[in-house]
């Protein structure tokens, strides 16, 4: 800076020099973030919007076909509404004055009509209901509104580690390795199996990071038999994790497999007959504990998947996958003898999967027939077989869309309801119901309307409730019946006061992926106060696959995590489903089988760009990443990969290589674990440790200490790779935290929050914003 001295032997500065700091001092004022500015921006998180969202129908049930009762938001509290399906009418479902009348009585407590102190009711008869408060289970009789308390014996609840069978009188649960049933109406214990041991136990739900004390297994529809496993975990490895505490640390420790462990999870399959307590060993080699859908072998109920008992329980059918989930193998087995016959087998050159949201293959044993789901003709359908000979009857649905999920197969009328995308036209990620016959004929959408539709459909098929929505339209509750027909409009969720209150619609975005050709979708965000005249750092969120994407659900929310949020503090968001995540084509998820290190991100730099080209006020000389588990292994492979468009990373509980992450998963999406002759690995290419010597920006690492979905080991990797190379970066561990952070939650978002302003923006963030006092 030149300096002049006055007449006086002042020092001033030049006129040239003088208008450069006030240019400087306007724009760090103008770029400047105060508590104000976060306290606004956290009024677009959702725990401040959903508020504002009114009349959507909601904790939907039906009684029978004809009585539909859902619950009702409205702006003084809520209300419960009764459809008669008979009559196509809908009406209170009582006097909500009357029952609050009566239940302050028996409470002893004020009780409001508009905040009666229960969610959803059941209809015992049709003037008497049964709800649940604090615990205790309500009868109401609507003549009268008289309340009586319904007496519950404590034999008769199952416990939280119990499976109860179809019959709902006995329940099946472990005990020392071994698998027991409990008469619910007595409490007599009996015990099924004698030979479980430590590491080598009966229906043990211990898959790696899926492991807890309930049962794994699949009851017969007659509640005779149980279809399970005795799963052998001894000599699989173990993972550690030690607590933070004064004195002396608990250390958990819990059979987890990894890539390439020689030794892995296998399951001895079983079936047990209650009333004699036999135990039949299926004649079949152990299986690897893996599953056509997911990386573990149960549902979060606990039932076993892959599994499909015949009507009478003789028989029982079951999938067997192989290590690598390339191969899927259907198989019948005697219940009685055990003996087992292979059916049919398919073999994928990645992997196969059986569905996106279901186990969409059934054994049809009345007929003689299976139905089966393949993506061998690069989208995800229906095929219809003959049982005996395993030869293909015809393909029942075909064409550039995707099968998602068989709801029923209605046997007698050979006809399959199931959910599909990319059938209709537009979003190709908005679910849509549909009916087809057997034979491929007569396939009908049975849910018409655009958008993302969840579904209440009566016991016996003969109404649906509608549910549809898009990111900028609010939910829309209709009644139908199978033909697709409306019969009733229910209701039309009001966001008037939602858009009162600031809300932003996000703006949903077509781009085209990498090859130039393939359309890709995803949402974007801008400040409330957006002009093409400024300039916006961008920050890209990102969830790679390949089972889900950063996306992929396109429905109505008032807030989408803190997307709108962060963006008031200056930025432009943007989330794209890239290639390589599900819910498209084969080829579309199989874009980087075998390079994990890929991450979709080739996909998520060109739609930024592409978006700048239109939104001239995206600047992306200043790019942000972040993202969670396996968004925290993406951004950090992003600002290790493409230094030179990433500048900033915010990575929390990633899977940072996927040797130290469980094995069924890994292997499904990199393939199996192989060693070159000069000890290098096809797992490598997916290493984040071995690319720090690239880190030219900001980053920052979060891990929960007591994780044990990702262990914090794969953060850590990265952590003394970047201290070897001399990096510079920061680190956040978060005592006793698993893979979510609990009530540390929020002070996680404030330091990305923080971290974004500061390495992004180049000003200071209001020191110690706390979220919990909002």
């Amino acid at each position: 800076m030149k300096i002049l001295k006055n007449t006086t032997g002042n020092v001033t500065l030049s006129i040239v020099s003088a208008l450069l700091m006030i240019g400087c001092t306007e724009t760090q004022t103008k770029e400047a973030i105060t508590t104000a500015d976060y306290q606004d921006a956290a009024k677009h998180l959702s725990s401040n919007l959903n508020q504002y969202v009114y009349g959507s129908a909601e904790r939907g049930r039906w009684t029978g076909d004809s009585i539909y009762t859902y619950q009702k938001k409205t702006k003084s509290g809520k209300e419960f509404i009764t459809v008669n399906t008979n009559t196509s009418e809908k009406q209170a479902a009582f006097d909500h004055q009357k029952l609050a009348e009566a239940l302050a009585g028996v409470l002893e407590v004020d009780v409001k009509p508009e905040l009666l102190p229960f969610y959803g009711i059941s209809h015992t008869s049709h003037n008497t209901i049964e709800f649940s408060i604090d615990g205790k289970t309500y009868s109401c009789n609507l003549d009268d509104y008289s309340i009586s308390t319904v007496e519950a014996s404590n034999n008769g609840k199952p416990n939280r580690n119990e499976y109860v069978a179809p019959n709902g009188k006995i329940a099946a649960y472990i005990s020392d390795h071994n698998l027991w049933v409990r008469n619910l109406e007595t409490g007599a214990k009996t015990q099924l199996t004698s030979d479980g041991k430590q590491d080598y136990g009966y229906a043990t739900n211990n898959a790696g990071w899926i492991k807890n004390d309930r049962p794994v297994l699949k009851w017969s529809p007659d509640s005779d038999k149980i279809a399970t496993f005795q799963q052998d975990a001894r000599g699989v490895g173990e993972m550690y994790l030690t607590s933070t505490k004064v004195g002396h640390p608990d250390l958990e420790a819990w059979k987890y497999e990894l890539p390439g462990d020689s030794i892995v999870f296998m399951l001895e399959r079983v079936i047990i007959d209650i009333p004699t307590r036999k135990i039949t060993r299926l004649k079949t080699n152990a299986d690897y504990q893996r599953s056509t859908i997911t990386d573990h072998v149960a549902d979060w109920s606990g039932e076993l998947l892959d599994a499909e008992w015949s009507k009478d329980g003789s028989k029982f059918a079951f999938v067997s996958s192989s290590r690598d989930h390339k191969i899927a193998e259907l198989k019948i087995a005697d219940a009685k003898t055990g003996a087992v016959t292979s059916v049919f087998k398919e073999k994928a050159d990645t992997y196969f999967e059986s569905g996106v949201d279901e186990v969409n293959w059934h054994v049809l044993f009345d007929s003689n027939e299976f139905i089966w789901y393949s993506e061998r003709d690069n989208w995800g359908h229906l095929y219809l077989y003959d049982l005996q000979t395993g030869e293909l009857k015809n393909q029942i649905t075909k064409g550039d869309w995707q099968v998602r999920a068989v709801l029923k197969v209605d046997t007698e009328a050979r006809k399959l309801y199931f959910t599909a995308g990319g059938k209709e036209e537009g979003n190709p990620y908005h679910d849509y119901l549909y009916s087809v016959n057997f034979d491929g004929s007569d396939l009908i959408c049975l849910t018409p309307d655009k958008g993302t539709h969840r579904t209440q459909i009566s016991p016996s098929w003969e109404y649906i409730v509608d549910t549809y929505s898009s990111t900028t339209n609010a939910p829309v509750t209709v009644l139908r019946n199978m033909k697709g027909e409306k019969i009733l409009d229910l209701e039309v969720t009001d966001i008037s006061e939602l858009k009162a209150n600031g809300w932003q619609e996000p703006i949903e975005f077509t781009t085209k992926a990498r090859d130039g050709e393939t359309d890709l979708y995803g949402i974007m965000y801008v400040p409330s106060s957006y002009k093409d005249s400024e300039s916006y750092p961008v920050l890209n969120y990102i969830y790679p696959g390949p089972q889900s994407g950063s996306v992929g659900n396109y429905s109505f929310r008032a807030a989408r995590s803190d997307f709108q949020a962060i963006a008031e503090l200056g930025f432009v968001v943007v989330a794209v489903d890239a290639m390589g995540t599900p819910g498209r084509s084969k080829s579309f998820h199989d874009a980087y089988y075998g390079n994990m290190g890929d991450n979709g991100l080739p996909d998520n730099i060109t739609t930024i760009k592409q978006l700048a080209e239109k939104y001239p006020a995206m600047d992306t000389t200043r790019v942000g990443i972040w993202g969670h588990s396996g968004g925290g292994y993406a951004s950090t492979d992003a600002v290790l990969r493409y230094p030179d468009f990433y500048d900033v990373a915010v990575s929390s509980s990633g899977n940072h290589d996927n040797r130290n992450y469980e094995a069924d998963w890994g292997e499904k999406w990199h393939g199996l674990l192989k060693t070159n002759p000069d000890g290098t690995t096809n797992y490598d290419s997916q290493a984040n440790q071995l690319l720090v010597e690239n880190l030219k920006g900001k980053l920052l690492l979060a891990h929960g200490t007591m994780d044990n979905n990702v262990p914090p080991s794969n953060t850590l990797l990265v952590v003394e790779a970047l201290i070897k190379a001399n990096k510079d970066f920061d680190l956040i561990m978060y005592p006793n935290k698993r893979h979510g952070y609990g009530d540390m939650t929020k002070y996680m978002m404030r330091k990305r929050w923080d971290y974004f302003v500061k390495h992004l923006k180049g000003v200071e963030p209001p020191k110690e914003f706390s979220l919990d006092e909002l």
